[in-house]
């Protein structure tokens, strides 16, 4: 079997394949990489259509030959959650692998530290830059970025800068079908746990709980909503508070896995039976959600093809500017919306309808 055969077969795009696509010999592709002048406007526009329908980067050795220098992509974070930290590592590690994209990977406490570290990120000769949350709402690290002229991507949040791309699902519509889901299976008393305040998905997530009780006709009792922080410890605390209540919930609907997770350890110590006594449901799909037990009903947010579209459409973002050149126009930076879907396991049933023993 041939060099070329092999390739084929290892799904990676080549030259060639953009070169079919766009009706062209594979020099007039090798050109256009290379920013020749020579090629026509309309022959230009075909190839680059190709290249962004192949997803396909010219591998390491072309790149060299052409003079152009690797992508540097940086990834600032600070999420409370490991387990939806390691998913959107390891997606956008994989994607920037096979983009042959290096990808600078850099915590960034939200706290005083955010404007130093993004100005350091700038001052290393950074292309562009990827925020999952909680970043992707912090103005300040937004505001150097962008002011500096850096192409950003940012992910999960659902009030993204105009000069941003971005990446998400719809948060509102996805915590509007669980409650639905919740108030379906019988419960009339459906507690929520919110996210952090700063970031703009947790109030999504909220209004569509509340939607959904509006919905059905329920009456919105404050008393069932109760704040947390996307971490572990957080979601201890708000359980504890919702059970503590005169008349507590029959079902908990927690705003992220982790606290979801926290929650089901909260009911067990209680001495309650989950999902018997009370029914918890998550919001992720992360890891957690099927290393506890019961394993969680939870929406699942692809969070590792979050992160590699977010790769994908910062390279298309840099790959424009490329094109356009320092005076050329610029098209506006897109948005994306991944589907979102409501995973059931044993986490959730109807109330029970008979008293039962609680533990002290």
């Amino acid at each position: 079997m041939t060099g070329e055969r092999r390739k084929r077969h290892s799904g990676v795009p080549t030259i060639a394949d953009v070169a079919r696509l766009a009706g062209v010999s594979p020099m007039t592709v090798s050109r256009v990489i290379n920013s020749e002048s020579n090629v026509r406007a309309e022959t230009r526009d075909a190839v680059n259509a190709a290249i962004r329908q192949l997803d396909y980067s010219p591998n390491p050795a072309a790149r060299r030959l052409a003079g152009a220098a690797q992508i540097r992509m940086g990834l600032l974070f600070s999420n409370p959650s490991e387990a939806y930290l390691s998913a959107f590592l390891l997606g956008s590690l994989d994607q920037a692998g096979r983009a042959d994209i290096q990808l600078i990977v850099q915590k960034c406490d939200l706290g005083d530290h955010e404007r130093e570290v993004a100005e350091r990120l700038i001052r290393g000769g950074i292309d562009g830059v990827i925020l999952p949350p909680p970043l992707c709402d912090s103005p300040i690290v937004l505001e150097v970025l962008l002011a500096a002229g850096i192409p950003t991507v940012v992910v999960a949040t659902t009030d993204p800068s105009p000069q941003a791309g971005a990446v998400a699902i719809d948060d509102r519509a996805a915590a509007r079908e669980m409650t639905a889901h919740l108030l379906a299976l019988g419960h009339e008393r459906v507690g929520f746990i919110t996210g952090n305040a700063n970031i703009h998905a947790s109030g999504e997530r909220l209004a569509g709980y509340r939607e959904a009780l509006s919905a059905a006709g329920m009456p919105h009792d404050d008393a069932l909503v109760v704040r947390g922080l996307y971490s572990y410890r957080s979601g201890l605390e708000a359980a504890e508070e919702l059970l503590d209540l005169s008349e507590p919930p029959t079902a908990i609907f927690a705003s992220n896995d982790d606290m979801a997770a926290a929650t089901v350890a909260v009911a067990h110590r209680r001495g309650l039976d989950v999902p018997g006594d009370l029914t918890v449901c998550g919001f992720d799909d992360s890891a957690v959600a099927t290393t506890i037990w019961p394993e969680l009903t939870t929406i699942r947010q692809p969070i590792a093809d979050m992160s590699r579209a977010a790769v994908q459409l910062l390279a298309t973002m840099l790959f424009d500017r490329r094109e356009a050149g320092s005076a050329g126009e610029r098209g506006e930076p897109k948005h994306v919306t991944l589907d979102y879907t409501l995973v059931r396991r044993r986490s959730d049933a109807a109330p029970r309808r008979r008293p039962s023993v609680r533990g002290r």
